[in-house]
């Protein structure tokens, strides 16, 4: 499993500039092909960035992912994903035979096959929520949920209004994973795990209102990923290290984040259920996260690929892009990238399980 996964690909189009086009890579099974979906449309952070913040100012400023070796298994070229490749949502756009999305910041970009308006670094609910509850946005983006959905709105008032409903039919919408950000900077800023629990209704109830949302421009089938499991992550894993052998579980991963990212997950769950109840001829999948690392984690080294120092090869004072960080010689052995995202390897065993788990649910032709 720790093996390089073989993608049977055939390159059509790339043009990696300024001007970046839609690529079109082809699978040659693609999985979801019988979906027929032609359009897809992304919200969330840096799990799903494909160059939202390298051009927002602010963000792209302390962007770590705008440097090499960012993108290095990506033509050799940094685009702002936070990787050394491809991502989820890349992996999931070849599988119904699409192009990989532009992002919408790309002002160059052409949009026909849909949009992704993730933004790393972003959250569900706003800053000003977040300074209430006395936690900083240290995310150096204030394009959290709602602006995304505002985004989308414009998008949609140019494109398909007003007949969004009937344009929008064949359309797969995926809302996160967004909703981690706020509890990752809590952590951060040593907020207590029975504080972060407080939050959690109001970061679930601002995602179940932006699908809300998207099912009143016309949306029919939404993907709403949860959360990773944040224990087993280098970055926290050095945050929170202790010779307490009692704070791990037998994959090394600290139990208490991990018990708080089950609570969150099962909180949303529970209201895309209740939702579900509301909106019958709807099609709304939880993506299971969770779950999907940890099968992967079974079989894969978690150190990260790229860094320095430490038991887990992660140093939080000097980060992957700076030019004192190598990377490893085969990122396709490692789950984690830089401590934080994964490797492109990792990011394609996610999306193959994610698919064989929501593709029953998708109601798709067969």
């Amino acid at each position: 499993m720790a093996a390089t996964i073989i993608l049977l690909l055939t390159l059509l189009t790339v043009k990696i500039g300024d001007a970046e086009q839609q690529v079109l890579l082809k699978l040659k099974n693609p999985r979801l092909m019988n979906c027929r979906f032609d359009k897809i449309y992304q919200f969330g952070d840096s799990i799903s960035d494909t160059g939202n913040c390298i051009r927002e100012s602010l963000c792209k400023a302390q962007f770590w992912c705008k440097r090499p070796p960012y993108g290095m298994d990506f033509y050799k070229h940094v685009t702002g994903r936070c990787s050394n490749g491809m991502l989820i949502i890349d992996f999931i756009a070849m599988e119904c035979d699409l192009p990989l999305l532009n992002p919408y910041k790309d002002e160059n970009a052409e949009f026909r096959h849909g949009v992704n308006f993730a933004v790393a670094g972003s959250t569900a609910i706003s800053a000003e929520f977040l300074a209430e509850n006395n936690i900083d946005n240290i995310g150096a983006t204030n394009s959290s949920l709602s602006v995304q959905l505002d985004w989308m709105s414009s998008h949609f008032h140019t494109t398909c209004s007003p007949n969004c409903p009937e344009k929008l039919n064949n359309s797969l919408f995926l809302v996160g994973e967004i909703g981690g950000n706020e509890f990752n900077f809590g952590f951060l800023q040593d907020k207590t795990i029975e504080e972060s629990r407080k939050i959690v209704p109001e970061v679930v109830q601002t995602i179940i209102h932006s699908v809300k949302r998207i099912i009143g421009f016309g949306a029919t089938r939404i993907i709403v990923p949860g959360n990773f499991p944040i224990g087993c992550i280098p970055f926290f894993l050095t945050k929170f290290m202790t010779n307490n052998s009692t704070a791990f579980d037998k994959h090394h991963c600290l139990k208490d984040l991990n018990n708080f990212v089950i609570f969150y997950n099962r909180y949303l769950q529970q209201a895309i259920d209740e939702l579900k109840n509301d909106y019958p001829n709807i099609t709304l999948i939880y993506g299971d996260y969770y779950n999907a690392f940890m099968w992967l984690l079974e079989n894969a080294v978690s150190l990260a690929c790229c860094g320095i120092g430490g038991e887990y090869n992660y140093n939080g004072h000097i980060s992957c892009g700076d030019p004192m960080v190598p990377a490893c010689v085969d990122p396709n052995t490692h789950i984690s990238w830089d401590g934080i995202h994964f490797t492109q390897n990792a990011y394609s065993w996610l999306a193959r399980w994610l698919i064989d788990d929501m593709l029953p649910k998708l109601n798709c032709q067969v």
